[in-house]
């Protein structure tokens, strides 16, 4: 944008786009206060699927700061980031499943009504950040991260307010601990289409240019 409209751009980068810039930082401060409700939440409701999403809330605040940071480096440093970014969704897919685990043998009940409201609250934030975010989500690897989180996320609040159904409906604390295992397994599928298009990028990016053709000789008379 203006940094890049006299030629001053270094060679490789993109020019940023404001709008998505103020986006990201919108989707930021959404993601960091639905951490603060839900991490409250979910420790007074005893939902690990609530508790799972608060995590995921952070995550993704952490994942839009970063791709604020690279909006303007180069497209290898970019992909660079996506693919770091991947491989922690895949960090928290596994944290996820083996926190819902550690639940089942526990075996607590969370509070279905915590969870519906919360849920309901997270749905409302998610949806709000991804019509904003509906745009860009064909960018590149970068910007499909965000998108994935965003997605995933909503997904992810549409299953805690089922799960608080089925609590409320059977007593029991497993639709609690079935959402949180659908959750730790979005953030694994995610996780692996972000490395795999980071990586795709990255030998892109890395490819030699072709070679030029040498200068066409005039033909003879």
């Amino acid at each position: 944008m203006a940094d890049c409209c006299s030629g001053g751009c270094s060679p490789g980068k993109a020019p940023v786009d404001p709008r998505y810039r103020r986006v990201l930082w919108i989707a930021l401060w959404v993601n960091a206060l639905m951490f603060g409700v839900e991490i409250l939440a979910g420790w007074a409701a005893g939902s690990v699927a609530l508790l799972a999403d608060a995590v995921d809330f952070l995550g993704d605040a952490a994942n839009y700061g970063i791709s604020l940071f690279v909006l303007g480096l180069a497209p290898l440093w970019r992909s660079r980031t996506a693919l770091l970014k991947g491989a922690t969704m895949g960090g928290y897919g596994i944290f996820v499943l083996g926190t819902a685990l550690w639940h089942l043998q526990l075996g607590v009940v969370p509070k279905a009504e915590t969870m519906g409201v919360v849920g309901f609250l997270a749905l409302l934030a998610n949806c709000a950040v991804g019509a904003l975010l509906w745009a860009y989500r064909n960018g590149d690897a970068n910007m499909r991260s965000v998108w994935l989180c965003t997605r995933n996320d909503a997904i992810s609040n549409v299953a805690v307010m089922l799960a608080a159904l089925g609590v409320f409906g059977t007593g029991s604390g497993l639709p609690d601990l079935l959402v949180a295992t659908i959750m730790g397994l979005l953030g694994l599928s995610a996780a692996y289409s972000v490395v795999t298009h980071a990586r795709r990028e990255m030998r892109e990016a890395a490819a030699p240019a072709p070679a030029s053709a040498g200068p066409v000789e005039l033909k003879r008379r």
